[in-house]
């Protein structure tokens, strides 16, 4: 009895912890609202949020307008209160009391930033989904990979290897569809070097990452220089893939622009974000998989074949983030730069740990960090008076918060990065 009435008084003080520890938190950020938003916003001016996009074949809708200078104080306001009550009283739901205190952050600094001038917020959610595609693909090869149980830390260098093969591939045949698809296989092949090396030759699974995106930069590097930028241009000029509007839903006011009106790299992400997650949660192969990467002994003694599990998983993660790599260059730019990835398979693995090695909490988080991405140049369009060093440095923040375990703590997998020996 004694033990269990320790317990309970623990678990209450940890409790309590928590709920003074997040009424600060919020207290906090109201204040900071108030003085660094609420103080700089002119009275009568109001911000324009844009609701349309001018190439769009949604339905139009009007504009919404909004006091800048009543909504940041009221914005304060909201948050404050939810300071007072965490403290006096407590919100179990930590996930609601964070999402509040972001939403309400980021909307008071939106429209201090758009006070007086326009805002277009579909275009902002329409970029946010597109710089969120290759983090998201990252973020999924990393789930496919370490629900098995093994660590790929090389997802960089694999998406940038295959976003020069696509482009080259792409350029030699001049059909896209044959750059998207070596993209995938070149994916596959350099994941299988990984898996290989890690499963039958039990390498430090870090090490081979590691091993792999030095490989893969400087690769790419050197037949960039050496060749794609002097003497065979021509195989560094593929183009893009077209925009496809979906028909009808393409329609629908901001969730048509932003969703329905994509290339098929963005539509062939959100098809493999749904089946990841319905192979992992709703098959008996996704069982197997978790039951690797939770405890290979078990799994081992009831038939599971724990090795060829684990190759198909890292190989198939590989071919995702080959989709990935395919996004930067046949699905963007249409040539390959040096070092174009710019540290998004790191990224994808931030989001992957915020979205706790779950595909749709992955593709989520992603959303995040391409929303942060996507801030830093729509916010330089409006002369906003930040340097512009500390609005590059946005993404990058945002992955240092999720890595700290500041917003909240995940679980891996048990047997993740672990060796199995028969």
């Amino acid at each position: 009895m004694n033990t269990i009435e320790e317990t309970k008084t623990i678990e209450a003080a940890a409790f309590r912890r928590i709920r003074i520890g997040y009424g600060i938190a919020l207290l906090v950020t109201g204040m900071l609202i108030f003085l660094l938003f609420g103080l700089n916003t002119q009275a009568g001016l109001s911000s324009v949020f844009g609701m349309n996009l001018p190439s769009s074949q949604a339905i139009v809708i009007p504009d919404l307008v909004i006091p800048a200078q009543a909504t940041v104080y009221a914005l304060a306001i909201v948050i404050a209160f939810l300071g007072a009550f965490q403290m006096s009283r407590g919100i179990h739901s930590i996930g609601w009391l964070v999402g509040a205190l972001a939403f309400a952050f980021v909307l008071a600094f939106l429209v201090w930033a758009a006070q007086g001038k326009s805002f277009n917020l579909v275009g902002m959610l329409q970029s946010s989904i597109v710089r969120a595609t290759p983090i998201a693909l990252a973020a999924l090869c990393g789930v496919m990979s370490e629900r098995s149980g093994v660590v790929n830390i090389g997802i960089e260098g694999i998406m940038l290897i295959s976003a020069q093969a696509a482009v080259i591939s792409a350029s030699l045949a001049s059909n896209l569809y044959v750059g998207l698809l070596v993209a995938i296989l070149t994916g596959g092949l350099v994941a299988a070097t990984h898996a290989y090396l890690v499963i039958r030759f039990k390498v430090d699974q870090i090490v081979s990452g590691v091993a792999i995106n030095i490989f893969g930069v400087g690769m790419t590097s050197f037949i960039s220089s050496r060749f794609l930028e002097k003497a065979f241009t021509n195989l560094n000029n593929s183009g893009t893939f077209p925009i496809i509007p979906i028909p009808i839903l393409s329609k629908i006011p901001i969730i048509g622009p932003a969703l329905f009106e994509s290339n098929i790299v963005i539509y062939l992400m959100i098809v493999v974000v749904i089946v990841t997650h319905v192979i992992l949660f709703y098959t008996p192969w996704g069982l197997r998989t978790r039951a690797v990467g939770e405890h290979p002994k078990a799994a081992d003694t009831l038939g599971i074949n724990v090795y060829l599990t684990r190759y198909i998983n890292v190989i198939a993660g590989g071919m995702i983030a080959g989709l990935g790599g395919a996004y930067f260059t046949i699905g963007a730019v249409g040539r390959f730069d040096q070092a174009m990835t710019a540290g998004k398979g790191f990224i994808g693995l931030a989001a992957m740990i915020f979205g706790n090695w779950n595909p749709v909490g992955a593709f989520f988080s992603s959303l995040i960090f391409g929303f942060a991405d996507s801030l830093q140049v729509k916010l330089q369009i409006l002369s906003v008076p930040i340097p512009s060093a500390f609005l590059l440095m946005a993404p990058y923040i945002v992955t240092m918060i999720v890595l700290t375990g500041v917003i909240g703590k995940s679980t891996p997998p048990a047997a993740d990065g672990v060796p199995y020996e028969k």
